[in-house]
C-alpha cells in the first residue's frame, strides 16, 4: 500500500470519527461506536469503512442500518472537509475482532486457572 492511500486512510477515518462523534444525532449509533480501519481503493474512488462497538447482534443491525443511511450525509461532509479530486463513496462493514479478542482472553483466562482442589 502506497504513503499516499495510508494517510488518506487515517484522516478519512479522523474525519468520520469526528462526523459521528460530533455531528450525527442519531440515537441508533449509541456511545461507544469505533471507526476501526478505512481501505481505501487505489482509485481512491471506494472505502471500506470498518466499524465495532460492544453490543447486541439487534443493536448492531439498528447500527449498520443507520450508518447506511447517514453514508451520503457523511460523504457529502468529507467532500467539504478533505481536499481532494474524488471523495471516495463509503461502504461501512462490522468489524467483529474486539468481539473476537474479548472471547480468546476469556479462553485463555479459563485454561489458565488453576483447578480447584476439593
Amino acid at each position: 500500500m502506497s504513503h499516499r492511500i495510508e494517510r488518506v486512510n487515517q484522516l478519512i477515518r479522523q474525519e468520520i470519527s469526528h462526523l459521528l462523534l460530533r455531528q450525527i444525532k442519531d440515537p441508533r449509533l449509541g456511545n461507544f461506536l469505533s471507526v476501526n480501519q478505512v481501505e481505501t481503493a487505489a482509485d481512491l474512488k471506494h472505502a471500506r469503512v470498518y466499524v465495532s462497538c460492544i453490543c447486541s447482534e439487534e443493536e448492531k443491525q439498528q447500527i449498520m442500518s443507520s450508518l447506511e443511511s447517514a453514508a451520503g450525509y457523511l460523504h457529502n461532509e468529507l467532500a467539504r472537509r478533505i481536499r481532494m479530486r474524488y471523495v471516495p463513496t463509503l461502504t461501512f462493514y462490522w468489524d467483529s475482532s474486539i468481539e473476537r479478542a474479548a472471547h480468546i482472553m476469556s479462553l485463555i483466562d479459563r485454561v489458565s486457572k488453576p483447578e480447584e482442589q476439593v
